[in-house]
């Protein structure tokens, strides 16, 4: 089970903002630590994960999907949401279903490791780090951007990431 410490600094920022008591999806959950955190918060939560195991555990009355996000088709085809959630995670092709499937008003909270990177570990691998400002191109002319940051941090330990919070008009 996770810990409220061990929640993204950028999701606890801005998932207060998500329409109160709103259907929110956590991309490539994990083990959880944002699904519970969201339903902390009083959230209709679904994760979704490849592999659910320590998700199903950690989820609470959470709905949990099981899905390859990579090569499997979009498990949630004609569903939209107040907010969506993703860290850690990058697979580029889904990046406009992500803006697609937001109801008017939702919001894209979404971090993830950037170039610079593999000077702290891993991933170093370019597949896997985002280009500088690649999360702004992707939502250009489609979401309203709230804030953007391309930084190093040092928490929870050092890494080069870049982080969105985008809302759909």
């Amino acid at each position: 089970m996770h810990d409220i410490a061990d929640v993204s600094a950028w999701v606890a920022r801005w998932a207060p903002l998500i329409r109160p008591g709103g259907a929110v999806l956590d991309l490539a959950a994990g083990g959880g630590r944002h699904t519970r955190y969201l339903e902390r918060l009083g959230f209709e939560v679904t994760a979704v994960d490849r592999d659910t195991a320590r998700l199903r555990e950690a989820a609470g009355a959470a709905t949990v999907v099981e899905a390859d996000l990579e090569a499997g088709a979009w498990p949630f085809g004609g569903r939209a949401f107040d907010g969506i959630v993703v860290t850690n995670y990058l697979h580029r092709p889904l990046m406009p279903v992500l803006v697609a499937s937001l109801e008017p008003g939702g919001l894209l909270v979404y971090e993830t490791f950037a170039r610079g990177n593999e000077r702290f570990g891993k991933p170093s691998n370019p597949d896997f780090l985002l280009a500088p400002g690649e999360l702004l191109e992707a939502v250009r002319g489609r979401l309203r951007v709230l804030a953007f940051e391309d930084l190093v941090v040092d928490s929870p330990r050092p890494a080069a990431v870049q982080r969105i919070a985008a809302r759909r008009e």
